[in-house]
């Protein structure tokens, strides 16, 4: 694993075996991780650590009221607690689901929120930081965050590009822009969904497997996740790759409906995805995406759901789903 380790990673973890040799401690947990991350001072969790406000001086005050100087040292390598080894691990998952073939600063501090228990944990916890902003803070720095600010935005950032990229009419027929909705304040906020939504931002950042799928009961939030994603794109508190974007929900009612001939619903489907690989920067949400399956099929035609592979599969176009437990099995 310790291969796959950037030079600050391996940094921390020489720092973290350093605040254990201070603690005289002959071991290395979670909390030296945690002082680790802080003294290498650079990285993108130094920085997210820092921005929410969690300083090394308080973090060392709290692991020495936790725990505490151990006996005298022993001088030899210290080794990873079972708990500390499960952080690595976890840094290992975050690594592969946002699709980077290396483990840094940031995976090691997601794979500590991760684990919610352990000594690190309860200095988060008592230094009242929230591991879902910690999350969203790091997710947010790994693409450098583009700033745009509600109804205009600044330059770099700004709506003013859309003017020079394609029109999107029939999107705009049969569907909404929920980005554009969210710069207007026409969207509710979206409370106590920041650990799905920083998921969400986490597939879509992919370099392939990049379309999830929200499983959910009917009611208990699913479209209002997509909401939240867009209200973060709207103010800029994504990472890059997905500042410019936009998110199009797609009315699939209103697009089969009044397709009386054949091949009329393929043609305004396929419409639809040429205005997406034109606009280049369209993410397509479909609620109740297992209507796909079978709709427009008209005797002799192709439903939805073939006519939409072929494009997932090559990359063209990026599709979020909502369907219920039921329906995904």
């Amino acid at each position: 694993m310790f291969e796959r380790f950037t030079e600050r990673a391996r940094k921390v973890v020489v720092l973290a075996q350093d605040e254990a040799r201070h603690f005289n401690h002959n071991y290395i947990g979670t909390e030296h991780l945690l002082l680790g991350l802080l003294r290498e001072d650079e990285g993108v969790a130094a920085q997210a650590l820092y921005s929410l406000n969690v300083v090394l001086d308080e973090v060392r005050e709290q692991v020495e009221s936790i725990v505490g100087y151990g006996e005298e040292g022993t001088g030899a390598q210290a080794p990873f607690t079972p708990r500390s080894k499960k952080v690595l691990e976890l840094a290992l998952r975050e690594a592969l689901q946002l699709g980077h073939n290396y483990i840094g600063t940031e995976h090691i501090l997601l794979g500590l929120v991760r684990e919610s228990e352990g000594v690190a944990a309860r200095v988060l916890s008592n230094l009242e930081v929230d591991p879902d902003k910690v999350r969203r803070e790091v997710v947010r720095r790994l693409g450098g965050g583009r700033s745009r600010s509600r109804g205009g935005g600044e330059a770099g950032g700004g709506r003013g590009v859309e003017a020079k990229r394609p029109k999107t009419k029939q999107l705009d027929q049969y569907g909404r822009n929920l980005t554009s909705y969210a710069e207007e304040d026409k969207l509710d906020p979206v409370i106590g969904r920041s650990q799905e939504i920083a998921r969400i931002m986490q597939i879509l950042v992919r370099r392939t497997k990049n379309n999830p799928v929200i499983i959910g009961e009917p009611g208990v939030g699913k479209t209002a996740i997509v909401e939240g994603l867009a209200e973060e794109i709207a103010d800029g508190k994504v990472p890059e790759i997905l500042g410019d974007k936009e998110v199009y929900t797609l009315d699939l009612g209103a697009l089969v409906a009044g397709s009386k001939y054949r091949g009329e619903f393929e043609e305004r489907l396929k419409k639809i995805m040429k205005e997406i690989t034109d606009h280049g920067d369209i993410i397509l949400f479909i609620d109740e995406i297992h209507n796909l399956v079978g709709a427009g099929a008209a005797e002799g035609a192709i439903d939805a759901a073939s006519i939409l592979k072929p494009a997932l599969a090559r990359g063209e176009i990026q599709v979020i789903g909502a369907t219920t437990t039921d329906e995904y099995r």
